[in-house]
This record gives C-alpha cells, sequence and structure tokens, in this order.
C-alpha cells in the first residue's frame, strides 16, 4: 500500500547522540603555549586537533597536531615558538560561516552531517563555554564498529 510518500532512511545510529561516543575529555591550550609542549600533550592523549584559548578563555581557533610536528621538523618554526604561530583562526562571521553548536546531546546523524564539511567538532556545553570534547569522522567510525552497526 503506498500513498506516494517517500519514508526517510532508518537512523542508522539508533538515535545515539555524541555523548553515547565515549570521547576522552578534551583539553585547551592558550594560545602562549610553546609548541614542543602542545605536541608532547598531544600525542600524550592521542589528539590530532587541539583548541586555542585566548584571554579569558575564548576559543580562537586550533592546531592541527601533524602539521606542528611537520613545520617543526621542517625548521620552520622552533619547539620555543607559540602555538598561536601555526593556529588555524576560527572565521566567526555570522553570515558565511554561522557557529553550529554541538553538545553532548547532539544525535550523531547530525554530528555526522557536520562533518561531511568539517574535519572535527567540538563539543561545547550548552552556552559554549567549555570545550569538552573533540569528535572526528574516525570517532563515528569507531563507534559504528563497536555497536555492530
Amino acid at each position: 500500500m503506498s500513498n506516494g510518500s517517500v519514508l526517510p532512511p532508518p537512523d542508522k545510529y539508533r538515535g545515539a547522540v555524541v555523548e553515547d561516543l565515549q570521547l576522552p575529555p578534551a583539553f585547551s591550550l592558550p594560545r602562549t603555549e610553546l609548541i614542543a609542549h602542545a605536541i608532547e600533550l598531544a600525542y600524550d592523549r592521542d589528539f590530532s586537533h587541539i583548541p586555542v584559548l585566548g584571554q579569558r578563555r575564548k576559543l580562537l581557533g586550533y592546531v592541527e597536531v601533524a602539521t606542528l610536528k611537520q613545520k617543526w621538523e621542517a625548521g620552520e618554526v622552533n619547539p620555543t615558538d607559540k602555538i598561536a604561530s601555526c593556529m588555524t583562526k576560527f572565521n566567526r562571521s555570522p553570515t558565511t560561516n554561522p557557529y553550529t553548536i554541538i553538545t553532548p546531546d547532539t544525535p550523531l546523524a547530525e554530528l555526522e552531517s557536520f562533518l561531511k564539511d568539517h574535519i572535527f567538532a567540538l563539543i561545547t556545553d550548552y552556552e559554549r563555554k567549555f570545550v569538552l570534547g573533540v569528535a572526528t569522522s574516525q570517532d563515528l567510525e569507531a563507534f559504528v564498529s563497536r555497536r555492530g552497526i
């Protein structure tokens, strides 16, 4: 019996939300942190991207750990340089790049959609005052693998 309507595809994540990914707690670094220390911390925690904070803990951007390491090995930066010199700043324009809030309660289907256009997502509280985690498409793949979805 068909009335011509098309059913939406089933939710492959079965209603799971970001919190279900069981991400390790995020850590952020001040823009004045030394490159050598940032790389060490990232490898200790197995992070590929680190949020960078300014004064009053305002989120400014991020550093990509692999890029930091490459620049260091190529002699383009010194281990005592500050991570701000290698930081990718967030485009905060509400018209050209509106901010997408991703919280622990965000459905994984929404996170997957966001990650189609971004290399990672910062998981924040509802007021965007704290970075709680960093999610990547690899985190989604690991979740699917663990759950056998």
